[in-house]
């Protein structure tokens, strides 16, 4: 009897230990790292993956535990991802929303917590975000606007492959939209939404061009939405009629624009410095430092002549 007691006493002892040590548990020495929740647009998109290996490796350098989520287009699942973490009562938040407005409610329930909240490359109109961390979309909107109105000669119709509901995309578009507006001979005849993904920017972009056969220039809003109009496009043989200008820069843009396509300029964003300067600037404010509202990150133009340039 006293045998089977032991013997019972020990796989309990076991048990506690082999929970104790089991997977869910923190790696010795995280307890005391501030643990930082990112709940992001997507890990479908290169920006975004380059972003977050900044990210984590700033992170790391920092001393920070960082968790992350993706909505992947979907404010529901955000709007919940971002629920979890102030439940597990993160020591700072980085979002970057689906919808600009839709995600404004959670951001102020974290706020309300004593949770900071920091907005990387997508803002959330009136939120109570401590800092806005992106590129400078305005400037990017309107150097592509520049660069269209020299190629059709401030003469043409313009179509623009949008995403309405996010505030960096609305930044561009208004940049966009400025110049064009001082170009008397210049039109946007319609904007299109495709959500920023290539297969529903083909789609549309197939649609756009049936309604405007006269079509002379595309304004793709990211480079997914920009290599989808070039996709349409080109099915379509139009390829030597219609100038596209995308956003972003990523590899498969650059070649593209390398190889003379209709894709012929981006305005390069730099994922990897936003990924770093957030988890910086959180770094700070964490410390109690104070840091600005907002944190442009410059942008560039590339096209086929200034990639030739580089490779020289």
């Amino acid at each position: 009897m006293r045998k089977r007691l032991l013997l019972a006493a020990s796989a309990v002892l076991v048990s506690v230990v082999f929970t104790a040590c089991g997977s869910g548990s923190p790696a010795p020495g995280d307890a005391a790292k501030p643990v930082i929740g990112a709940a992001l647009l997507t890990q479908t998109h290169i920006f975004y993956q380059d972003m977050v290996a900044a990210m984590q490796q700033e992170a790391e350098a920092q001393g920070f535990q960082l968790r992350l989520q993706y909505a992947e287009f979907d404010s529901r699942r955000q709007h919940d991802q971002i629920e979890t973490f102030i439940a597990q009562g993160v020591d700072a938040l980085i979002v970057a929303p689906n919808d600009s407005s839709g995600m404004v409610p959670v951001i102020a329930e974290a706020r309300a917590a004593g949770i900071p909240v920091f907005t990387a490359d997508i803002a959330a109109h009136d939120a109570d975000a401590v800092s806005h961390i992106a590129s400078d979309n305005v400037q990017g909107g309107r150097i592509l606007a520049e660069y269209l109105a020299k190629e059709l000669g401030g003469k043409g119709k313009i179509a623009i492959v949008d995403h309405p509901i996010v505030a960096s995309v609305q930044d561009r578009t208004r940049g966009f939209v400025e110049v064009i507006d001082q170009y008397p001979d210049l039109t946007i005849v319609q904007r299109v939404p495709s959500e920023g993904q290539r297969d529903k920017a083909l789609r549309v972009t197939q649609d756009l061009l049936q309604a405007h056969p006269d079509l002379d220039a595309i304004f793709g809003i990211n480079d997914d939405s920009a290599l989808g109009a070039l996709a349409a496009v080109e099915a379509a043989g139009l390829q030597d009629k219609i100038i596209i200008v995308g956003f972003d820069g990523t590899p498969e843009a650059r070649d593209a624009i390398r190889q003379g396509k209709a894709l012929k300029a981006d305005t390069v964003q730099f994922p990897d410095k936003i990924g770093a300067t957030t988890i910086q600037v959180i770094a700070k404010q964490l410390k109690g430092e104070e840091v600005p509202p907002i944190v442009p990150v410059e942008v560039a133009l590339i096209t086929q002549e200034s990639l030739a340039a580089e490779q020289q």
